[in-house]
């Protein structure tokens, strides 16, 4: 992996991450805690280090393509359980 990829990739990372801080003073209906932070900056730097890996290794854009597909996919079925508990999962939100 080239650096320039992991400085874009965690720039990318902190503006997401800023978007529900501004929210948070704008309404009340926006509530992260601490441990909120942490864990969807976690998500979302592991997601683009294997999207990351992906796109570097694989040469045939087909596969590339499912694969990448896939990793979304993937990311947002664990965002979705996380803030909603969609499956009932022991990870589950409120």
């Amino acid at each position: 992996m080239k650096q320039k990829q992991f400085v874009y990739l965690m720039v990318g990372v902190v503006a997401l991450l800023m978007l529900p801080l501004i929210g948070s003073y704008i309404s009340a209906e926006i509530n992260w805690s601490l441990f909120d932070y942490i864990v969807m900056g976690i998500l979302l730097t592991v997601t683009g280090l294997t999207a990351i890996l992906v796109y570097n290794r694989f040469k045939n854009s087909k596969l590339k393509f499912l694969y990448l597909a896939i990793i979304g996919v993937v990311f947002l079925l664990i965002y979705i359980e996380l803030a909603v508990g969609l499956f009932g999962s022991p990870i589950a939100g409120d």
